[in-house]
Order: C-alpha cells, then structure tokens, then sequence
C-alpha cells in the first residue's frame, strides 16, 4: 500500500493527560529495555524526516527512562572524508548494537535516497543502486536477529516555518537550525518526490515505515512511542528470566544470616 505523506498532516491534539499518558509509555520501553538486556537482544530505531519536525524531542522521551549504559543514539550528519573513501553503507554498520543494546539514529542510511539524490551529492546510478542496497542491508540485520523499526515524522511547509521562526527568534534555540535547513526547505518539491520513491522502493515486509503526524509535537511524542514500544514488544521475550540457582542460594543464605542478627 502506497504511504501518502498528506494523511498524516491532521496535527489532532492529544487526547488525555499527557504527562500521565508519557510516563506510562517510558515505564513499558523502561521494561522493554531490561527485556533486551536480559535476554541479549538487540534492536534498531531509526527516526527520518522533514527538519523541525521534532524527531530530538521524540529520542529525548524515547530515552529518558534508559540505562544509558546499554543504548546508543547516533545524530548522522554529512559523512566525514574518511567515510566517503568507502560504501556509504559502511559508516552505520560501525554503529550497529551489540546483544542487549539499543541503538537509535537520527537520521540515517536513507540519505542516500533523500539528501544524497536532491542535493546532487550521489550521481543518479548511485542513488538508484541505493534502494536495493538499503533493502539488503536492513533485511541482514533482521536475519541476524535484530529489530528493526523506521519511523518518518511528517509535519506541513507550514508547521515547519512556524517551528523555524520560532527557533529563529529564540537565541538558546537559533543555534538548531542552520542555512542549510532554508536552503531544504526551498527544494520540498523535490524532497517530497524523493521520499514518495523511498517509501515505494523501502516499505518492505520485513522493515514497513510508520509514519507519524509530527504536526502536534505531544501528540507526536506519544504516537511515536507507543508505536516504539508495541513494535519492540512484539520482538523480544517479555517474560523475565529464572533466577540463577547459585545467586537464588547466596540470596537465601544471606536474609538467613541477617535473621539472626
């Protein structure tokens, strides 16, 4: 089925309390991440989309409640000299989780097909090449047992103007945006056409994109989130597992001891 970009500019405010509605939502992906932990799991979110579209708010809350000593968030930029000698595809399997990681990134391997192809940086035969590519490579990393989930967050020329004056007229938030995000922004057109290639060429069986309506920045946070989370929990074992008979005994020995006391 064809994505359609337009049906996800409604920017419908959320519906409820949203402080108790986020806090529910960061303790299952709390518990999801203890899931991969435990169980040795690993798993991919990777969040694309149009700049001001609020995917740093989405990864602040996605994270907040995570033991950081067992995820990663990886912001892509412009790759560096030394990642140009090699395949594109080269810099991200270096970021790859390892058994019980979570790994995020912020914008990702889809440059290839967005910025790359509209901005001229990757010849027409590359950028082509790229959609078969990116298929095989997310297709590996499923085989091999890793989860996978690819989110765009969409939001209206209009709503992102707003999202940029707003920033322009803050100076602790002008620093967000840059001359490269206008210079974007005057190719949306193109952008738009790139990404209706991408999500014809890319929303396969095995790795489908969710698109979120990022128009209403807290309703975006907890679609996005609990889309997270129901993608997650359906990939890793939730049930904990049974104690280690050796720590089940010192456990046991030790409220003895301290009984006696």
């Amino acid at each position: 089925m064809t994505i359609d970009l337009s049906a996800y500019e409604a920017g419908d405010k959320f519906q409820g309390d949203y402080a108790d509605a986020l806090a529910a939502v960061q303790k299952r992906l709390a518990r999801i991440q203890v899931a991969h932990i435990v169980h040795k799991r690993r798993a991919v979110v990777m969040l694309e989309g149009w700049d001001a579209a609020g995917k740093g708010g989405i990864i602040q809350r996605l994270t907040a409640e995570w033991d950081p000593r067992y995820f990663e968030v990886w912001p892509i930029g412009a790759p560096t000299a030394n990642e140009k000698d090699r395949h594109f595809l080269w810099r991200f399997w270096q970021r790859l989780p390892a058994n019980g990681d979570i790994v995020v990134f912020d914008r990702s391997w889809y440059g290839r097909v967005l910025v790359e192809r509209v901005e001229g940086f990757a010849t027409e035969a590359e950028w082509k090449r790229g959609y078969d590519e990116i298929n095989e490579f997310e297709a590996r990393q499923i085989e091999s047992g890793t989860t996978l989930v690819k989110l765009f967050v969409h939001i209206t020329q209009d709503e992102q103007d707003r999202r940029f004056l707003h920033r322009f007229e803050d100076p602790w938030k002008r620093w967000k945006t840059g001359a490269e995000d206008y210079r974007n922004r005057a190719r949306r057109t193109d952008y738009l056409a790139a990404m209706a290639d991408m999500f014809a060429e890319t929303d396969t069986r095995w790795a489908p994109w969710r698109v979120i309506d990022g128009n209403n920045k807290k309703a975006a946070r907890i679609a996005a989130l609990t889309a997270i989370a129901d993608y997650l929990e359906k990939h890793v074992p939730m049930a904990p597992p049974a104690a280690d008979p050796e720590l089940i005994r010192l456990a046991t020995e030790n409220l003895r001891l301290s009984g006696e006391r």
